[in-house]
């Protein structure tokens, strides 16, 4: 299933490095709820993981929300891996054939991230009622398979980022900005920020970062700037409201 999707296009995500836009052969990412709202924004519509740039997606979970509007329906959609994300679907008014989801029924969503009214939000290509449950398991088995492939790390059962990564999947090394030992997916990406900073003196404020982390909430980043305090990946500044990287910064 997985092979068959690398062969068939080339519009799932497209490397973002450097200036450089490299296509990748894929055709749609699977990936879970928690991968979505973790991932780091490059622009306002424009989000990423590992430098990889995500344009299409696909998650499977239970919708728990429905609410009809004249030119759009929107949903909750929940997969138990973060909070329900919310998933815009357009209304086709020449499509008599058109169907609708109701809550309590699991779906697969096929769609784009999108920064909808400053909130992230799938916007629906497809929306397809699942009626054999194995496809979940399915899916997550896709996701777990295809996160491995691309970004060359093995995840958990919760897809957070282990210490190990694939031999072979990255012949000159390990990819830069690779996170260290033992992070969740939220700690990781609030050291990523943290370490984008880290070339000014006083490094990033508390402030400048819940900015940069504003689909966080703060709860989540103070408890992971705790762990990360405390494990000695990060330490503080001019202050306690001030984070550098420990990791030595490299020259430019």
């Amino acid at each position: 299933m997985w092979n068959q999707a690398c062969t068939q296009s080339t519009d799932g995500i497209s490397r973002h490095k450097a200036g450089i836009s490299k296509k990748a052969t894929l055709q749609i990412l699977p990936c879970t709820v928690s991968q979505l709202l973790s991932a780091y924004r490059v622009s306002n519509d424009t989000f990423a993981m590992c430098d990889w740039e995500i344009n299409q997606v696909s998650i499977v979970g239970v919708i728990r929300g429905f609410s009809p509007f004249k030119t759009n329906i929107w949903y909750t959609v929940d997969d138990m891996t973060a909070s329900p994300l919310n998933v815009k679907q357009w209304v086709n008014k020449e499509d008599c054939n058109q169907t609708y989801a109701c809550p309590g029924t699991y779906v697969k969503v096929t769609g784009s991230l999108r920064n909808i009214s400053g909130q992230r939000s799938l916007l629906a290509i497809n929306i397809r009622c699942i009626k054999d449950l194995n496809e979940i398991t399915s899916h997550m088995l896709e996701v777990v398979h295809s996160h491995m492939q691309l970004f060359g790390k093995v995840f958990d059962v919760n897809m957070n980022t282990t210490v190990h990564s694939l031999s072979g999947s990255f012949p000159a090394g390990r990819p830069q900005d690779t996170s260290p030992d033992s992070l969740s997916t939220i700690q990781t990406q609030v050291l990523h920020i943290i370490r984008k900073f880290s070339v000014r003196d006083e490094g990033i404020s508390f402030h400048d970062l819940k900015v940069q982390l504003d689909y966080l909430s703060m709860r989540d980043i103070r408890s992971s700037l705790d762990f990360l305090v405390n494990e000695g990946h990060v330490f503080f500044t001019i202050d306690e409201h001030h984070f550098k990287s420990a990791e030595p910064q490299k020259a430019t």
